[in-house]
């Protein structure tokens, strides 16, 4: 039998740099694009197309892109808050389009400016404009959405189950084919992560399920382990472990890819990824935002030792 494929879609370039104090200019960023995928990934979150003044790790998106070759089999992924973000990403060779939500009105306001009713209604005016589309002799890239602050909030507090599902149940409705759960804060735990996963399954069973931690508190690589025993196939990581959101207090790093990464194969799951390969680019962008990255592999290295 073949061992269970996980997909780890890379988030470096995007949720890793956006909350680091350098910043780095866009053909370093697209460099770390192109390390990423000669390590193995295939869906990597390479831009985010948010106001320069509000993330400047971020500014140049288009840039990014445009020094990006094209990659046959590889999909490059834009985050976007609105629909101005979402008019950038259409002008840019992107294969897909995230968009970022909130289940929260504390955390939608401080991140975009909406409180949640609004974010949905914004989402469904990209929807409209996507379908309206269709047949138009330039492809659109697909669509994904990712719901923020699914564990808890730093505004708000804890964050019910049901407040998830209606959630996840609407964006289903919707046409909403992935549909991402993020612990932005890192305040998860696996048995919680376990009831949530399957809540959103009961209110959404055709979507497929992402799911994004931060390992804030130390419960990242085993959120991802209570995730995988789930069902779930896909899952966020962040080279080196670096990262956080600039609009979330306290939030740090996301689960390092290179991390998860030997917890499944080391387990007989396979990700597809070079685990050498990882681990000298969380070294490398290390030292480009002048820090050590704080996974854990890029310190000890894999095992066994070659």
């Amino acid at each position: 039998m073949s061992p269970r494929p996980i997909q780890i879609v890379e988030v470096g370039p995007r949720d890793g740099l956006q909350n680091e104090k350098a910043v780095l200019d866009p053909a370093t960023r697209a460099e770390l694009v192109l390390k990423l995928e000669a390590a193995g990934a295939r869906r990597i979150e390479a831009v985010s197309f948010v106001h320069p003044r509000l993330v400047p790790q971020m500014a140049g998106a288009e840039d990014v892109m445009a020094a990006l070759p094209a990659a046959p089999g590889r999909s490059r992924i834009g985050l976007v808050l609105n629909g101005k973000g979402y008019d950038r990403a259409l002008g840019t060779g992107v294969d897909e389009v995230n968009v970022s939500l909130s289940v929260t009105d504390g955390f939608g306001l401080k991140n975009q400016g909406l409180a949640v009713r609004d974010q949905v209604a914004m989402l469904s005016e990209i929807l409209a404009r996507r379908h309206n589309s269709d047949g138009a002799d330039t492809p659109v890239p697909a669509l994904s959405a990712t719901l923020s602050c699914v564990w808890g909030c730093p505004f708000d507090g804890e964050v019910p189950v049901t407040q998830v599902t209606d959630l996840v149940g609407e964006l289903a409705a919707l046409g909403v084919v992935e549909i991402g759960l993020a612990d932005t804060i890192g305040v998860g735990d696996p048995w919680s992560v376990t009831r949530k996963i399957e809540a959103a399954r009961a209110a959404a069973p055709d979507a497929t399920l992402r799911l994004h931690f931060h390992d804030t508190r130390n419960t990242g690589v085993a959120n991802a382990f209570a995730a995988v025993e789930a069902g779930v196939d896909v899952l966020d990581a962040s080279v080196g472990g670096i990262g956080g959101c600039p609009f979330a207090p306290g939030a740090t790093g996301n689960v390092a890819t290179e991390d998860l990464v030997y917890m499944l194969e080391r387990a007989g799951y396979a990700t597809g990824y070079d685990l050498d390969a990882l681990i000298a680019t969380a070294r490398w962008i290390g030292d480009r935002i002048g820090r050590p990255t704080p996974s854990a592999l890029s310190r000890a290295g894999g095992w066994p030792k070659a």
